[in-house]
């Protein structure tokens, strides 16, 4: 039997951690199974690299950020191999270059293109755990590239599906999926199991326990998915293509504060426009979320989107490189202190009513929406981010999801 494991930074971030995940890992290894581990950096080391960079230079190139943030990986897989040693168990650690991890070139965000076998199955034929870095891989230039936040996850489900694994588990510091954040929702429940079209909308709706892009690569290749706490040993959550225990209208309410909303406004009411305003966004790698269009007053229209955060400041600069020449609107605003909430549930296919219900509860509990955008498994909307916190405790309840 193969199995990948992937831990997450808080599950190694430090001596007693590292020997935890060793010795969980050893334990499979002594049953027989071929064992591989993915790892992120220890704790917060992603976060200290970062600062550092930003101390050194404010403005400095994807192309360099990636090729220190990738140290993070490096030390703790290193680190992880010298536990498993020291327990008499013989390991390698290996980077995305040794194995070798083929991405597309864009820095920060990569997408992974193809694996290389022979080095992982040689190790394990040598009957050595093999710990590969997550988050990282090498475009065509022999660059190391990064994934993006939380792309460690993807790593691991893009190894199970090459190696063809038994198994694939998700380890972090949370007993699995819930129908909300624990730390925002305290009486949230944990799920037994979920589909991957859920998990794919509250991951990408930023509940924090996979990686959209996991989910994604996961439903792709049939990769069943388990993600469980890596402090205890407790069943955690089994995603699959079907989920036959969950029969809920709602699956999970998801929050999201890295958002930041735009609004064009007195744009030209012709063909066209909207695929302009667009299309330039596009062409800076700046993905939109949440699109709404005004009705036409007095010749024109006012279109508003979202964007995260981190590429707010792309999207303003080209839209005032193009607002007064090929898009010629009036305005450009940027609003930061706003929030996603989100209701997700298969069940919502085939029962009406769930948006109002949802708008219902944010209108007892006093909050406005901003925005509104749907999916047939999806309910999201923007408020004020001040009150993200009251707006998912107050659906949670509405949709009956506590324990």
């Amino acid at each position: 039997m193969l199995v990948v494991k992937k831990f997450g930074g808080t599950s190694v971030a430090n001596k007693e951690r590292i020997f935890n995940v060793a010795k969980r890992c050893i334990e499979d290894y002594k049953k027989g199974n071929q064992v591989v581990v993915v790892l992120s950096a220890m704790g917060k080391q992603t976060d200290v690299l970062l600062d550092m960079a930003k101390d050194i230079n404010p403005k400095a190139s994807r192309r360099e950020l990636d090729m220190l943030l990738t140290t993070g990986e490096q030390t703790s897989v290193a680190l992880m191999a010298m536990a498993m040693d020291s327990l008499g168990v013989p390991a390698v650690s290996l980077n995305a270059f040794q194995v070798a991890m083929h991405t597309t070139s864009d820095y920060g965000n990569s997408r992974l293109k193809k694996i290389d076998e022979q080095r992982i199955r040689f190790e394990l034929d040598n009957r050595r755990i093999v710990v590969i870095t997550g988050f990282q891989g090498i475009n065509s230039y022999n660059d190391y590239t990064t994934l993006g936040r939380g792309g460690s996850d993807t790593t691991a489900v893009a190894l199970a599906a090459a190696l063809n694994a038994d198994a694939c588990e998700i380890y972090t510091d949370v007993d699995g999926v819930f129908t909300a954040d624990p730390r925002v929702v305290p009486n949230a429940r944990k799920l037994d199991e979920i589909t991957y079209d859920e998990m794919l909308e509250l991951a990408s709706l930023g509940a924090g326990v996979l990686h959209n892009r996991s989910v994604e690569m996961a439903k792709k290749y049939g990769v069943q998915l388990v993600v469980r706490s890596s402090l205890n040993t407790s069943e955690g959550t089994v995603v699959k293509e079907e989920s036959k225990m969950e029969k809920m209208l709602v699956s999970g309410v998801a929050t999201d504060k890295n958002v930041v909303q735009f609004a064009v406004e007195g744009l030209e009411n012709k063909p066209g426009v909207a695929f302009k305003l667009f299309h330039h966004l596009a062409n800076h790698n700046v993905n939109v979320d949440m699109i709404l269009q005004s009705v036409e007053h007095g010749g024109t229209q006012d279109i508003s989107f979202t964007v995260t955060e981190e590429m707010a400041d792309v999207a303003m600069e080209t839209l005032e490189r193009h607002g007064d020449t090929s898009l010629k609107c009036e305005k450009i605003t940027a609003t930061k202190e706003v929030a996603k909430v989100s209701v997700v549930g298969a069940g919502m296919m085939t029962n009406p009513g769930v948006a109002a219900k949802m708008f219902e509860a944010l209108y007892d509990a006093g909050i406005n929406i901003r925005q509104i955008s749907t999916s047939e498994i999806r309910v999201s909307v923007l408020i004020d981010e001040k009150y993200t916190e009251a707006a998912a405790q107050a659906v949670h309840e509405a949709f009956s999801l506590a324990d």
